[in-house]
């Protein structure tokens, strides 16, 4: 009570700590919260706006329905912008042409004509990370900078009122101005990250008539060390007769530091959409269906598969349904090697984007 009595300007400054803590913890964040509605995809993180355009550009290039494209991203003004940024950005092919896709239903003019502008989906993927997780942190370091600041220029003041006959400090404390010098900005570094390159990359084409063709490949890394193996075979034929008529073709992994094999199914046209057919392929692994220029991932416990498909055709025959037999079918498969402590996948091999 004694050091309250001497200096007074320190009652000043705790009542207005108190009255800080208590309007801003107990009334800001504990009765009375700030409550956000009506939010929409543009409200959301650069690599959440990543994933929900990815997602309507996979159901658009599925089902080719315009107005639920229109009808998710009305609210959303600068939806063609970021598409074009993230079709720019990626790497993938068939993924850089349904976003394009995507953007041209939107604009009506496509990613060419498209005005520039910053656009978040192009962010790189740490950056995001970073901006978007220490936003919070940025706040409160911001808000007690704030206070810091408004407590020191109160003891300024009163030290001043209170010996105005001294003279000025020169040194010391803030220095003469009293002014705080500026914190450096903190910059975090994502430290979960692949190499760009891939450790192994191959080619393989089925071509009707082939009817034992089953292509595997060793995957090693650059010092010679086995890794697994992949390839392409034969899954399924319809019909009866020589040549074989293909209908579905089998995308494989193995990895020697995983218990299983991952296996995907791609399916024509006709033996997708034939239930009976998918359900007895269902076994075998998940089906997918087989378009040209699409990817399709494989991923187990320490390696990533990409098998793209550069090119495909359908056999035409009057004696079996449409689109239903393959002519031919060339896939590039291009393998990763993970680095770092990685969880293994779901049981399915499904890659969680």
């Amino acid at each position: 009570m004694n050091t309250l009595r001497e200096r007074p300007q320190w009652v000043i400054v705790i009542a207005f700590v108190l009255g800080f803590a208590i309007g801003l913890f107990a009334f800001g964040w504990g009765i009375t919260p700030v409550q956000y509605t009506g939010a929409g995809p543009q409200d959301l993180l650069p690599r959440y706006q990543q994933t929900y355009l990815r997602t309507l550009a996979d159901l658009y290039a599925f089902d080719g329905n315009q107005e639920r494209v229109r009808a998710a991203l009305q609210i959303w003004p600068e939806a063609d912008l970021a598409a074009c940024g993230m079709a720019a950005a990626s790497a993938d092919v068939a993924d850089a042409t349904r976003l394009r896709a995507l953007t041209t239903i939107l604009n009506g003019v496509g990613c060419d004509a498209a005005a520039a502008g910053v656009v978040p989906g192009a962010e790189p993927a740490a950056q995001a990370e970073d901006e978007g997780g220490g936003s919070a942190l940025l706040l409160i370091c911001g808000l007690f900078a704030l206070l810091a600041a408004l407590v020191g220029g109160i003891l300024y003041v009163v030290q001043r009122q209170g010996t105005a006959s001294a003279p000025q400090v020169s040194g010391g404390g803030y220095g003469a101005t009293g002014e705080m010098p500026g914190a450096a900005p903190r910059v975090e570094v994502d430290d979960e990250a692949m190499e760009a390159t891939p450790v192994a990359r191959f080619r393989t084409t089925y071509n009707r008539g082939h009817d034992t063709y089953d292509d595997s490949f060793s995957i090693e890394n650059a010092n010679g060390e086995f890794l697994g193996e992949c390839g392409v075979g034969i899954s399924e034929a319809i019909g009866a007769g020589s040549p074989r008529n293909v209908t579905a073709l089998e995308v494989w992994l193995f990895d020697k530091n995983d218990i299983r094999t991952v296996t995907k199914v791609l399916m024509s046209d006709h033996a997708f959409f034939d239930e009976a057919l998918k359900a007895k392929l269902a076994p075998k692994g998940e089906p997918v269906l087989a378009r040209g220029g699409e990817t399709v991932v494989l991923e187990t416990a320490s390696l990533i598969i990409n098998a793209n498909l550069v090119d495909m055709g359908y056999h035409d025959d009057e004696g079996l349904p449409e689109d239903s037999v393959f002519d031919r079918v060339t896939v590039e498969l291009s393998a990763w090697a993970k680095e770092g402590d990685f969880g293994g996948p779901d049981v399915a091999g499904r890659v969680d984007e």
